[in-house]
């Protein structure tokens, strides 16, 4: 398991009965997790919250304000900023667990010496496009949400790269590949991230199990003559890491020998030798 351990303003403080408890440079939240499955004595921790999410008996949930929470409020990764909000189904705009990925990616353009085109699909709030921006690689940016593009674009102006070589697409995944395709366009780093289930820009269906092989064998015809690096991220449950690899296999490596691994991303509880699993990933990366 890949652990992070170096995002000093995101911490989990505690986890019990089903549920996280988190700071958010200094904002503590509750949060349900499905792999917090025991209960032990609360600590007086946890009488510090400032939100809880609650979830709803017929479906979703709503924040539970306890504390004088802003509307926005940014935290820092290193030399990453990102904007948060409390969104419906719990979430906050971020994946701590995702800066893992976030390192390679900027290892991997620092280290070509030449220009890099990344392709960010199901891209949500930008994390991975102002990695790859900082580094100066061009990134096109692909989510069916119009929120969640709007987002993206605030964090790429949080981080003064307003003027980067970025372009944002509220579109429909597989419909944006099939174009890409047909136009010629290559890629020399691939990220994908995509959910259980969704909805494309048009009411469009997706779901992982029928649709990612298909998505991933189009994708691959993206990427360049010398390509980098293809991530897939996943939280499904019951997705195994060893699939994700195998389509790698079968869909990349044919055309491009190169390396395939995966692996647990996993954040730190505070004071504790706990380890919350946080999804799994897997990928392609060139050998040479």
């Amino acid at each position: 398991m890949k652990l992070i351990t170096d995002f000093n303003e995101y911490q989990i403080l505690d986890l019990n009965n089903g549920k996280k408890l988190e700071s958010w440079n200094g904002v503590i939240l509750s949060r349900p997790d499905p792999q917090v499955i025991w209960n032990k004595e609360e600590t007086e921790t946890w009488k510090k919250v400032d939100a809880i999410y609650d979830r709803s008996n017929t479906g979703g949930g709503k924040w539970n304000l306890k504390g004088n929470v802003p509307s926005s409020w940014i935290i820092n990764y290193h030399d990453l900023k990102f904007n948060l909000k409390l969104m419906g189904f719990k979430h906050t705009g971020l994946f701590p667990e995702q800066a893992y990925n976030w390192n390679l990616i900027r290892e991997k353009i620092r280290n070509a010496n030449r220009e890099i085109k990344v392709l960010n699909l199901f891209a949500y709030t930008g994390a991975a496009t102002i990695a790859a921006l900082k580094e100066g690689a061009s990134v096109v940016h692909v989510d069916s949400s119009r929120g969640m593009i709007d987002w993206a674009k605030e964090n790429v102006k949080l981080n003064h790269l307003e003027n980067a070589p970025v372009r944002f697409l509220v579109d429909d995944v597989r419909k944006f590949v099939k174009r890409e395709i047909r136009r010629g366009n290559k890629y020399d780093i691939i990220i994908m991230d995509p959910p259980s289930f969704g909805r494309g820009s048009k009411s469009e269906v997706w779901n992982i199990e029928s649709d990612l092989d298909d998505l991933i064998k189009d994708t691959a015809e993206l990427l360049s003559d010398n390509p980098l690096l293809f991530i897939i991220n996943s939280y499904t449950t019951g997705l195994s890491k060893t699939v994700l690899e195998d389509i790698l296999y079968l869909r990349v490596n044919n055309k491009w020998k190169g390396t395939i691994s995966s692996d647990e991303l996993g954040l730190p509880v505070n004071n504790s030798n706990l380890i919350l699993p946080c999804g799994i990933y897997a990928r392609w990366e060139n050998i040479k």
